[in-house]
């Protein structure tokens, strides 16, 4: 008993006891991410270039450029990365000891001893390891470290779902980037890649917080956030981001959008339409956005609808909200209740609401009992395709004459506008009514 006792002391006692070691890091200066909030003045730009753009900046920063830890299965050129190959190399233990197919062109596969980058091949479970020592190396080393496990986001959660919950239950910090994602976007490439499900099963990991940003700025002010809340605050969470591959201009951002980017939802454009027949919200996340823009336009050019568009950045953050609300409410039944973020933000303008982003429907429907009004989810419940982005937004019936037919009949529903305009927008936007339910293709 003697020596098992002293074993037992040896390892720290009876219970297990976690020891935290790491002091609160420094956050990048102020100004660090201004460059991203300014726009890209017309010049199109994916949100994966514009994430790769803030990865390498944070790589060359003299106060955290130490602690990334950027970690990519598979080859990361998909994702744009080859420029961090010459800029802090692929870690190798042995060094480089072949020469790469590529060794003529000037970002060739450069392998270093003191190598940064975590490039693992073709395994997510082993990538997702490391991403867990990486984000637990507070704990377990006394040293933050911040990774950045960037991947094809159908091979996220629907492969080592279970590893990523193993994350969570370690308190692991960091960030799971989902790069080319969306079941639209990155077209071409078949239903081997087309993900359209990711936040839904991100949703049941009860620390990891999850967004799905339209814009540059937008995915700048949420890894801010999260190094601070992560490595500053010392807050038990982790981050899953979606960025894609399609181009399009990035615009400025706009005074006072902060605090709705990281709960979840802001007011992006505010209708001018003068005298309209009726209101509309559109909720749209992601690339989805510029469909939700368009359809915004047609409304109020031919069907006199003032169109408010709102960026939908994380329905989790929503819904946590929403439930946190109801729960105090259930429980403190004499006070005067909380309101959730949800239903505030979209009373300050009441009218039907049309959700659309390049996730099943589910993932909007989830918040659907603290919106004001009506509320249409757009989605790509479905396989899909092997095809163009328009073709399968058309499939999936999530482009902007979609969105614009959703609109009339949410409008139609709720006596607004009478129905006999719905039937006829039909015909007008050349969509088939008989078209088959995607879901079921």
């Amino acid at each position: 008993m003697k020596y098992l006792q002293a074993r037992r002391k040896e390892l720290g006692g009876f219970l297990p006891e976690r020891h935290v070691d790491a002091k609160p890091i420094a956050p990048p200066d102020s100004s660090f991410f201004d460059e991203f909030l300014t726009g890209t003045e017309g010049r199109g730009v994916a949100t994966t270039m514009a994430y790769v753009r803030i990865l390498s900046k944070l790589l060359k920063d003299k106060k955290l450029g130490n602690l990334i830890v950027p970690i990519v299965p598979d080859e990361a050129r998909t994702f744009g990365m080859e420029s961090l190959f010459r800029q802090c190399g692929i870690y190798s233990s042995a060094g480089q000891v072949y020469e790469p197919v590529d060794a003529s062109s000037l970002l060739y596969y450069n392998e270093k001893q003191d190598g940064q980058i975590l490039e693992e091949g073709i395994t997510e479970a082993g990538s997702m390891s490391s991403f867990i020592a990486a984000g637990t190396a507070y704990s377990s080393h006394g040293l933050n470290t911040i990774p950045f496990f960037t991947f094809y986001s159908m091979f996220g959660f629907q492969r080592i779902g279970d590893l990523i919950w193993a994350a969570g239950d370690a308190r692991a910090r960091g960030f799971l980037v989902g790069a080319t994602a969306g079941r639209t976007t990155l077209n071409g490439e078949g239903l081997q890649h087309e993900d359209g499900h990711s936040h839904l099963l991100a949703h049941s990991v009860p620390n990891l917080l999850t967004y799905d940003p339209a814009f540059a700025y937008e995915i700048a002010v949420i890894i801010e956030e999260g190094i601070r809340r992560m490595y500053v605050e010392q807050e038990d969470v982790f981050y899953y981001l979606t960025v894609y591959n399609e181009v399009y201009p990035q615009p400025k951002m706009s005074e006072g959008v902060k605090e709705g980017i990281l709960k979840g939802l802001y007011r992006y454009r505010a209708s001018k339409k003068n005298d309209p027949t009726a209101r509309i919200n559109l909720l749209g996340s992601g690339p989805a956005m510029n469909e939700a823009l368009k359809a915004a336009d047609l409304l109020e050019e031919k069907y006199n609808i003032a169109a408010d568009v709102w960026s939908a950045t994380s329905y989790k953050m929503l819904y946590i909200d929403a439930m946190d609300c109801a729960r105090w409410n259930m429980l403190h039944p004499n006070d005067p209740p909380r309101v959730a973020y949800v239903t505030r933000a979209l009373s300050e303008n009441p009218a039907p609401c049309v959700a659309v982003s390049d996730y099943v429907k589910a993932l909007p429907d989830m918040i659907a009992r603290w919106v004001p009004g009506v509320l249409r989810s757009l989605g790509t419940d479905g396989y899909g395709r092997s095809d163009t982005r328009r073709a399968l937004r058309n499939f999936f019936e999530t482009d902007h004459r979609f969105i614009t037919l959703a609109a009339l009949s949410a409008l139609a529903e709720e006596d607004t506008i009478p129905y006999e305009k719905v039937t006829k927008a039909v015909g007008e936007l050349d969509i088939d009514p008989e078209k088959p339910n995607p879901i079921f293709c």
